[in-house]
């Protein structure tokens, strides 16, 4: 089912911490209406940066920022959070959170969370409208126009319907495609490494060799892991059909560019869609450079298939949400870094504790909460990996010993109460 947010801001309510001392800093343009779901909530101290920081510059730009926010330029390095004391967490307003260093983050206690959903359909409609330039050979056509040329002849132009589609990649984007695609007529294959049930009238392939033999048109919709590293190269290309169509829209290392240019060349392919690339500019300033510059039928975007104003604006909030539902409850619903638990408003106090996966340390909260007379009105616990998280409410103020109790439990990384 489509993604849907919520549609009114969040309201702001009472915490345990000044609002007006928490600092969050946005970078990279994230768009204004983050700002505006930050300042309902009670968040006024937000500077808002229009563009990325290399490490050096970022550091004093965050180094007492609770919150951060930042899209898919800025890096987030261990030494940058090896920096940020004061970090709570980080909101990847983007698809991917590839950028951070996670592991790190996860050490530290850092929340890392990012905004999956938002620009799916942004992505989708985008490989379409692709998919009929190329049909159509619209990107040589459109060349040859501005040049005084005039193409107009149906070879080798094709329609979509009746062609097959091959998505690679089935999750929140390829599943989506698929659903558009065949609306348009087309027949639809897919291959994905885990189990995914078909929509509509997809079919499932057993590897992706197969799914290439038999597909006109391959869109790739993969996430960057050391086995999606050229997935894409010589060798699956020359599996192809001859004259078929290559699109990606995932990620730049997805794909051997150079095998793709030899195969354009050769023609063994009739078109390709890239969006994504292995070197991409740090900045409209900086030149672009690509072995698939001026080849004909070949559509060259510069990392946008995303960038919509309607996906920006879905973004702006969903991430925002998430960086003030944990600020202010303790929420990690779709965080990277802590085990994730959906969590209820509080009515009372509550004690956020992020610890290493270790026995004993429920047991060793619970005795300080019993010897200090805190009743636990209710208590969580995930874990994850070599680290567990548990939130206990409890119904009375806590006071400075009991809180520094609380924080001597051994195996503790991060605690913090609110209210």
């Amino acid at each position: 089912m489509p993604f849907s947010l919520p549609t009114k801001l969040l309201p702001m309510i009472d915490t345990s911490f000044p609002k007006e001392k928490i600092k969050i800093v946005l970078l990279e343009g994230v768009h204004s209406n983050s700002v505006d779901n930050l300042k309902a909530a009670g968040y006024n101290n937000v500077v808002r940066y229009e563009k990325a920081f290399p490490e050096n510059e970022l550091i004093p730009l965050i180094a007492d920022a609770h919150l951060i926010g930042i899209r898919s330029k800025t890096q987030i390095t261990a030494n940058i959070l090896e920096n940020t004391p004061r970090l709570l967490g980080i909101g990847c307003f983007c698809i991917g959170t590839n950028q951070v260093d996670l592991k790190r983050a996860t050490d530290l206690g850092i929340a890392v969370f990012n905004s999956p959903y938002s620009n799916t359909r942004s992505v989708a409609e985008l490989v379409i409208g692709e998919m009929i330039m190329l049909l159509r050979r619209i990107p040589e056509r459109n060349n040859l126009a501005h040049q005084g040329g005039w193409l107009k002849t149906a070879e080798k132009s094709y329609e979509m319907r009746g062609k097959t589609l091959g998505i690679v990649g089935y999750g929140r984007i390829g599943s989506q495609l698929s659903i558009l695609a065949e609306a348009m007529g087309m027949h639809v294959l897919y291959y994905d490494i885990a189990t995914k049930l078909p929509l509509g009238n997809a079919r499932s392939v057993s590897s992706l060799d197969e799914l290439l033999a038999k597909s006109q048109v391959v869109s790739l919709h993969v996430p960057e892991t050391p086995e999606t590293v050229n997935m894409i190269g010589a060798k699956e290309i020359a599996a192809m059909q001859k004259d078929s169509y290559l699109l990606n829209l995932s990620r730049g290392t997805v794909v051997d560019i150079d095998a793709l240019a030899q195969a354009l060349h050769t023609k063994h392919l009739a078109g390709a869609a890239i969006d994504v690339f292995p070197h991409e500019p740090e900045s409209a300033q900086q030149p672009f450079k690509s072995v698939l510059q001026d080849l004909p039928n070949v559509i060259l975007t510069p990392h946008i298939g995303g960038s919509t104003l309607e996906a920006q604006e879905n973004i702006g909030i969903d991430a925002s949400t998430k960086l003030i539902n944990f600020l202010e409850k303790g929420e990690t619903t779709a965080c990277h870094t802590i085990p994730e638990i959906n969590l209820p408003p509080q009515g009372s106090h509550r004690v956020l504790h992020f610890h290493t996966n270790t026995a004993g340390v429920l047991s060793a909260l619970n005795k300080v909460f019993s010897k200090y007379k805190l009743n636990i009105d209710r208590q969580y616990l995930q874990t994850k990996g070599s680290y567990g998280y548990v939130v206990t409410d409890v119904d009375k103020n806590i006071s400075k010993e009991a809180e520094e109790k609380l924080r001597e439990v051994k195996h503790t990384v991060r605690m913090r109460i609110v209210y």
